[in-house]
């Protein structure tokens, strides 16, 4: 799901403004003055993908998202049921009602929602793909703002949206679907789903770059494709197999002249696994032999039993790429990379802080002036992924305060979420992202930004 506009007028130069670092540590009063005074404001949107009104799957669709203000962390602003409005409206566009909210995983929707007033505005769906299925796993708005790439994961598919977000036009471009199975073949002749080297092509993630045009499409069963985002259909430009790209990779985030990928756990037939691989932004073509150009291995831990899941790029007080973040949901840690030297430099180890035994960190944002990281934590009644790496002991909204630039973080607090049923806890946090509101955020990582 794609945060339907974004105040474009918050991009510039990067100014740490150390006073709202200080946010968490006074009063609510003290913190809303500062805000009232010019300091950066934001939104932290998080979604609880468990039904709505029982979160089991009685109902069978909806979900909450819960917006908290930047100078009050103590309790969401504001609690969107997506099984009213957005639901409804589902329904009449689609004919369907939906039950996961985090790109409506499992009925195959995507939703577009206007983040000022929080209205639901348009609402498509994937298109049945490999043996009937559609799943909308991930919704990727792309760098040059033209398009919402998504990852049809059981489909195996990749599809597109067209955007116009300031007059607020949005178009399934059903033209430019691109399947990744059946009587496909990559620019090198092979098939795209082969036993062998890609065996299941059920795409998980595909972050992108505004220039070049292209996403980096994650398979299931390891292999990644990077595909030129604006053709119809859409084209491969350049094929990995899983030798080169492990399973499972939904972490991908662009820093310079690369683009960060991993590979993770998370599924039955892959439980455990932890890569993390740096891509060049440029050279890609669909002339180039397979696996070229070649990824390097920043981190490699296949047997773990570890799970690379979300990442973050941390930067300095000048706006540059500092340090890559590879939360880990399996071992509650947070692996620090320099993104000059690929070596890992720290581990925030997230159970020391004593606030949870099983924290489960997801996804990751960082405030736009890089002094707050914000984590979803996975509750024990997880709707996605394998329960034996998903399950954690407190669903909530994790708050760091950064240090050192993103070398270090100190785990704050923990704000719980509740979807209560029968006196039970069944929320499932799992989607986050942040909105700038005012002109006052001078650094913003992505003009539209995804939940």
């Amino acid at each position: 799901m794609a945060m339907a506009r974004q105040n474009s007028t918050t991009a510039g130069n990067h100014t740490r403004l150390v006073s709202l670092a200080l946010a968490l540590l006074v009063s609510v009063a003290a913190t809303r003055v500062l805000a009232e005074h010019g300091i950066c404001q934001y939104e932290v949107w998080i979604v609880d993908q468990a039904d709505t009104s029982n979160g089991t799957s009685l109902i069978g669709y909806g979900g909450y998202v819960h917006i908290f203000k930047s100078y009050d962390l103590s309790k969401p602003a504001q609690v969107v049921d997506l099984g009213k409005a957005a639901s409804q409206l589902c329904l009449e566009k689609t004919g369907a009602r939906t039950h996961a909210v985090v790109s409506f995983v499992a009925s195959g929707h995507v939703l577009v929602i206007r983040a000022d007033d929080r209205t639901p505005l348009a609402c498509f769906r994937t298109t049945p793909g490999f043996n009937g299925a559609r799943q909308a796993h991930a919704a990727f708005p792309t760098g040059d703002n033209r398009y919402v790439v998504i990852a049809n994961q059981n489909g195996k598919k990749l599809e597109r949206l067209s955007v116009d977000w300031e007059k607020e036009v949005f178009t399934h471009d059903v033209d430019a679907t691109l399947p990744l199975y059946g009587n496909c073949t990559t620019p090198s002749g092979a098939r795209c789903e082969d036993p062998a080297f890609r065996p299941d092509n059920a795409p998980i993630c595909t972050p992108t770059f505004g220039d070049p045009k292209v996403a980096f499409a994650t398979l299931r069963g390891g292999g990644l494709f990077v595909v030129d985002y604006t053709k119809s259909p859409m084209a491969i430009v350049a094929e990995y197999d899983n030798k080169t790209v492990g399973a499972n990779g939904c972490g991908g985030v662009g820093a310079g002249n690369n683009m960060f990928i991993n590979s993770g756990g998370g599924t039955a037939a892959n439980l455990y696994n932890f890569q993390v691989y740096k891509f060049p932004r440029y050279g890609y073509s669909a002339k180039n032999p397979a696996n070229t150009p070649r990824p390097k291995v920043v981190a490699n831990d296949p047997d773990g039993p570890r799970d690379a899941h979300g990442a973050a790029i941390l930067r300095d007080t000048k706006g540059s790429p500092k340090y890559f973040w590879q939360p880990d949901r399996y071992s509650n840690v947070i692996d620090v990379y320099s993104i000059d030297s690929d070596r890992l430099v720290h581990r925030i180890d997230l159970r020391a802080a004593n606030l949870s035994s099983d924290p489960t960190p997801d996804l990751v944002a960082v405030s736009p002036i890089q002094d707050h990281a914000f984590i979803s934590l996975r509750g024990p009644f997880p709707l996605s992924a394998d329960p034996h790496v998903s399950s954690g002991a407190t669903p909530g909204l994790g708050v760091l305060v950064i240090q050192a630039e993103g070398r270090k973080a100190r785990f704050e607090k923990i704000i719980t979420i509740a979807n209560l049923v029968n006196g039970t806890n069944r929320a499932d946090p799992h989607a986050i992202d942040l909105r700038p509101t005012n002109t006052r955020c001078t650094q913003v990582l992505n003009t539209h930004r995804r939940l």
